[in-house]
């Protein structure tokens, strides 16, 4: 399986959730179903029903979190030389030539995206048409209100 890209924070921000997830979270259903199975009967015991559906719930998400990691490949942007080449996890500056307005976005995973914080997908059709490009270069945007064209003005590796 191809590895999908992540960002130092994002995989930081995965490894804490995973963290939470596994040494506050399951213990606490683990002490919900120990307490539940005090009250009896089991096939009629709502409580234990319903911690165990949580259990359910937090070994899936703590998978998903595991197999993400296993299939990241972890990029700290700060760590590559600037060869002047938009890649992911580079921010960049464009100008909508059209109505001559600025835009600054960091190209992330799809886990990480973000518009109001200017992080957006490497998979959106902005940061597919920005990658591999250098600094001045002129791209078209196709919308469904027709194509946009931006100007490159910055690449920065922060």
């Amino acid at each position: 399986m191809k590895k999908k890209l992540i960002t130092i924070q994002c995989f930081k921000k995965i490894k804490k959730e995973l963290n939470y997830l596994k040494n506050e979270i399951r213990p606490k259903i683990i002490n919900e179903i120990i307490k539940a199975r005090k009250y009896g009967d089991l096939k009629e015991n709502s409580e234990y029903h319903s911690a165990r559906e949580q259990q359910n719930l937090i070994e899936k998400k703590i998978r998903k979190f595991e197999f993400k990691l296993i299939y990241s490949k972890i990029i700290d942007i700060t760590k590559i030389k600037n060869r002047g080449i938009v890649i992911f996890g580079s921010t960049v500056t464009i100008i909508n030539l059209n109505i001559k307005k600025k835009f600054k976005y960091r190209i992330v995973c799809d886990n990480e995206s973000n518009i109001k914080k200017n992080l957006i997908s490497i998979y959106s059709p902005i940061a597919s048409n920005l990658i591999g490009k250098k600094k001045n270069t002129i791209i078209y945007i196709k919308t469904p209100i027709g194509k946009i064209k931006y100007k490159i003005l910055k690449i920065e590796y922060i």
